[in-house]
């Protein structure tokens, strides 16, 4: 039985003319005809191994051109194609599908999520429940406050009479307890404030990633990306930053061009709250819808705004987008508490051991005096903020984490009653404000001291002076928030 394929005229006699020019026995365990297909789809590269002599050449290449001007189409795409119909020819005759009356679920679920008009709304409820709900509400205020509440209540008065009883001298019972102390300060805001927020975002990005929906956010995404430099790629450090921007930075690693890592890793550094930093100022603003609107608003904006300038100064061209789309799927429960788990482990373990530094620094710093001069310093552009003096040390320990910091915010909210305009300005500060200090070190190490140098001197003053223009603009409309 013959598998011969039976192409259209023009090729057909395009093959017996080839043919006719093959002086030669094939020493390749192939036809005179495949051999002629071959040289007939223009692979110059394989012309000379075939035994072709280059006198040849023109006489091969004007029976090419010749068939190409009946085709109305180069000879390899028309041989491709034709092949490509012949195969579902003959997968139709082989392969029965069952008769469906419309797509199913899944596809019609896909195309809703990467369609703009529908892939919009969806993202906003994902918002609205997974974040704003769940992350929000629940991780930072009813959990945080549970915790939060029983370190007050139990934890920190137990601390303090232990370690006055054990150690007599002040300043060592600071380290370890009263305000700033390693136990009641740095372990309870790791564990109390922290904690539950980042656990509860990492169980929502769980969900999420293991559902398939995250590739087709960034397809979703990849146009609006663009305005900024990036791709549609980008969209996994980005969306990975709202949990931990030390991780993300790294995971920048994934993307194509150099330019691109630039781009992302300044958003991050700039605009991109981590989980428990966003989950704090979520809890704190929560029961402030206006504020929350705003100052989500306006990082969004700074976002967009900084991309789209940076992507115009720095030189390059923009990378390809291609992204492999899984099929969409009901998470499952076991990959998702594996997946929160490893993640947990990694940032508790990299978390509490800085918090703990940071306390003892804080400690240091206090003790020497050093902190006080600092704050000092630091009080005039605080109070030129509108906001109170006490908020000078937040910003300082910010620069240690800046988790830590919104933690710090948290804590300062709950005892003076902070108002929404003054919760705003500084969780705007604080969101645009410095990276920590293991963001810093992984900068230094996947970008290099001069990239990491430029970004901390740009971020500096700009986050000072937006939080002033903010002010300034709420106190002269006279918006409260």
């Amino acid at each position: 039985m013959s598998h011969q394929i039976a192409y259209p005229e023009p090729i057909e006699a395009a093959i017996t003319s080839v043919e006719s020019l093959l002086s030669f026995e094939p020493s390749y365990s192939l036809s005179r005809r495949s051999i002629a297909l071959i040289i007939l789809q223009q692979d110059a590269s394989v012309w000379e191994s075939l035994g072709l002599k280059k006198s040849q050449y023109p006489e091969i290449e004007g029976i090419i051109n010749g068939v190409q001007q009946d085709l109305g189409e180069p000879v390899a795409i028309a041989i491709a194609s034709y092949r490509q119909q012949l195969a579902w020819q003959l997968e139709k005759k082989v392969l029965k599908e069952p008769t469906q009356s419309k797509p199913p679920f899944t596809e019609t679920l896909h195309r809703l999520t990467v369609n703009p008009l529908t892939g919009f709304p969806i993202l906003l409820l994902i918002l609205y429940y997974g974040v704003y709900k769940f992350v929000g509400e629940f991780g930072a205020g009813t959990l945080v406050d549970a915790i939060e509440g029983f370190f007050e209540g139990k934890i920190n008065p137990f601390v303090n009479h232990l370690v006055a009883a054990i150690f007599p001298w002040q300043p060592l019972q600071d380290l370890f307890a009263n305000d700033y102390g390693i136990i009641t300060l740095g372990i309870r805001y790791a564990t109390a404030i922290v904690l539950p927020i980042v656990c509860t975002f990492f169980l929502m990005f769980s969900f999420l990633e293991d559902s398939g929906y995250l590739p087709r956010l960034s397809l979703m995404l990849d146009r609006l990306f663009k305005i900024m430099g990036l791709s549609g790629r980008a969209v996994i450090p980005i969306v990975l930053g709202l949990g931990c921007d030390t991780m993300a930075t790294l995971v920048t690693r994934t993307l194509e061009t150099r330019r691109e890592r630039l781009i992302a890793t300044f958003l991050l550094s700039l605009a991109i709250p981590c989980a428990a930093q966003w989950g704090v100022i979520l809890g704190l603003l929560a029961q402030k819808p206006a504020a929350l609107i705003f100052w989500g608003g306006f990082i969004f904006s700074i976002f967009l705004l900084a991309g789209f300038l940076v992507a115009r100064i720095l030189p390059g061209k923009e990378a390809g987008f291609y992204i492999e789309i899984p099929p969409l799927r009901f998470p499952k429960l076991k990959n998702i508490i594996t997946k929160t788990y490893v993640r947990m482990k990694w940032y508790f373990l990299e978390i509490l051991p800085i918090f703990i530094w940071a306390s003892v620094l804080i400690w240091l710093g206090r003790l020497t005096g050093l902190f006080d001069l600092i704050i000092s310093w630091i009080q005039p552009v605080s109070l030129a903020l509108g906001l109170p003096k006490e908020t000078a040390a937040i910003f300082l320990y910010g620069f240690f984490r800046r988790d830590y910091g919104a933690a710090g915010l948290f804590d300062l909210q709950s005892n003076m009653a902070m108002n929404g305009n003054q919760i705003v300005v500084a969780a705007i500060v604080l969101t645009l404000f410095l990276p920590c200090v293991a963001q810093l070190q992984i900068m230094l190490k996947e970008r290099g001291w001069k990239t990491t140098t430029a970004i901390v001197l740009f971020i500096f003053p700009f986050a000072f002076i937006i939080g002033y223009l903010v002010n300034l603009f709420l106190t002269v409309t006279g918006l409260s928030l």
